[in-house]
């Protein structure tokens, strides 16, 4: 367990899968075994049988934790809505069953179409604010890029999910109290302790010996709850307006409509034609808030700073991608255009398959089970097993960075961040059980990411508008950028950990031309 927590995520599995073969079980705490499988035929097992392998109680308590009660209340929602309804509102951070496949209001090509602006308008500010700090330092200097990109994010996420205004990016606005809440509950938790492990095992010991990390959560919650109320009144206020406004006079199922999440979820509670016992109650509302924020905020963020990570040392890639970049005569995007630049659709690939925001997730199985691999594995007795057989309550680790770079899959070089690899990918990677682009990154099955597409559209409007405007280069040794697992992987330097999640790079203005 020491190696798991010093290491970066999946090293050590990577080496002992190397070492002992695909399929292996290792013990955690008081040596409870977990299975680690790189068969791709075994996790398209898992992952499509949801009711048979859900996240463990532990991790449910934990994202309850992190997240509040939106991260175990979602599913009380679904029987309020019709199937497009459920797909709207389950979809931000999982969605199930035949609902993933319908293009949804909140998600569908339409939709991004019309928040593509948002992405770029917001992605326009981040690059201005850059600009002056540069002008000031110039026209080059130190930027600490995942700074930016988080407070772009939390506005964006704003806007599109809530139709809120953050302004984190506004240089003249008031401390953002929101963000400051994310870096509290995201920042990394200095290694385990017997105090913590034992917390995570029983759960009251959180209230009766609360660390410094637990009170730090305490107090980001607390803000999350008073925004989040805000949030929330304002909302109802305006649909009270629109109520007023029509000539019902009233509110129903057939009103469940609206752009953003927060609506939604409003009108649903205060649908008069929706039984008492459906309707949810302003605290199960109230409690989806900071789970819509962190989902639509912290992954996007984080991909595009490792984006940027690889770029700067990456220069002819860099080079090649603001090539094709400045081949559309606009700074102002639409969705289509961004998605008929192939370099760029490739880097963004590229970034989520060596760089995965989130490395690993945990499922456990329900009931005992005889798991199909696509390859029989030799088992420590020596023998041939042409079936994993798992046991009730074993966890299981979904090891999404660990498959996207499996030299197995993907070559020698799967380790590499090579973008052109998309041009001709290996054919066995589309045994990949992913929704997307054959990587594990937005995982797969009925629980797969059905808000990706989001994340990718905004992650491309970011990308055109920073790199046509600027030159990127490390900043420090490479050796020295630790990846941190808090929920998602972000940056910290090994030589200045107290200082928090960073990733410091040389901004130069790029001149075209020159």
């Amino acid at each position: 367990m020491k190696a798991i927590q010093d290491e970066d995520n999946s090293v050590p599995q990577e080496r002992w899968v190397a070492q002992y073969g695909r399929t292996i079980m290792y013990p955690g705490f008081f040596r409870i075994f977990r299975l680690w499988t790189m068969d791709t035929r075994a996790l398209n097992h898992i992952l499509t049988h949801s009711a048979e392998y859900q996240k463990p109680e532990d991790a449910r308590r934990n994202l309850a934790r992190v997240l509040g009660r939106g991260a175990s209340t979602c599913s009380s929602v679904v029987r309020t809505l019709s199937t497009d309804q459920i797909a709207t509102l389950k979809g931000v951070l999982f969605t199930e069953g035949e609902q993933h496949r319908k293009q949804n209001p909140a998600f569908g090509p339409a939709q991004l179409r019309e928040l593509t602006p948002i992405f770029v308008e917001k992605s326009a500010e981040l690059r201005g604010l850059w600009e002056a700090e540069l002008a000031q330092a110039g026209g080059q200097g130190r930027i600490d890029v995942l700074k930016g990109l988080s407070k772009m994010t939390l506005d964006v996420i704003g806007l599109a999910g809530f139709n809120y205004r953050f302004d984190s990016l506004n240089p003249n606005g008031q401390p953002n109290e929101l963000n400051q809440a994310f870096q509290e509950i995201f920042s990394p938790s200095g290694g385990f302790t017997v105090l913590m492990i034992l917390q995570n095992i029983f759960p009251v010991l959180k209230s009766l010996i609360p660390d410094e990390r637990s009170r730090r959560i305490d107090r980001a919650q607390e803000v999350m709850r008073r925004i989040g109320i805000q949030l929330m009144e304002e909302k109802k206020a305006a649909i009270m307006r629109e109520i007023s406004e029509s000539k019902d006079a009233s509110l129903g199922r057939k009103d469940l409509h609206g752009r953003d999440l927060l609506t939604l979820l409003l009108k649903a509670n205060m649908a008069t034609d929706i039984p008492d016992s459906q309707r949810l109650s302003d605290e199960e509302v109230l409690a989806q808030v900071p789970t819509f924020l962190v989902a639509g905020h912290e992954t996007t963020s984080t991909a595009t700073t490792w984006c940027l990570f690889a770029l700067a040392q990456a220069h002819e890639v860099q080079r090649k991608l603001r090539d094709e970049l400045f081949t559309l005569d606009t700074a102002s995007p639409t969705m289509d255009q961004l998605n008929s630049l192939p370099y760029l659709d490739a880097v963004v690939r590229e970034t989520l398959r060596i760089h995965a925001p989130v490395p690993t997730t945990v499922r456990v199985a329900n009931k005992d089970d005889v798991i199909p691999v696509a390859e029989p594995f030799v088992d420590r007795d020596g023998k041939v097993q042409n079936g994993i057989r798992i046991a009730k309550g074993t966890p299981i680790f979904i090891p999404i960075l660990a498959i996207n770079r499996d030299k197995k899959l993907w070559g020698e070089d799967a380790h590499e961040f090579r973008p052109e690899r998309w041009d001709n990918p290996p054919d066995a990677v589309s045994n990949i059980p992913g929704v997307w682009g054959h990587i594990l990154s937005f995982l797969g099955g009925p629980r797969a990411c059905i808000g990706y597409r989001f994340s990718l559209v905004e992650m491309k409007a970011l990308i055109f508008t920073l790199v046509r405007a600027f030159e990127f280069d490390l900043a420090v040794a490479p050796e020295d950028i630790q990846k941190k697992t808090s929920i998602v992987q972000r940056p910290l330097l090994r030589s200045a950990p107290e200082a928090g999640n960073q990733l410091p790079l040389l901004v130069k203005k790029f001149e075209r031309g020159q």
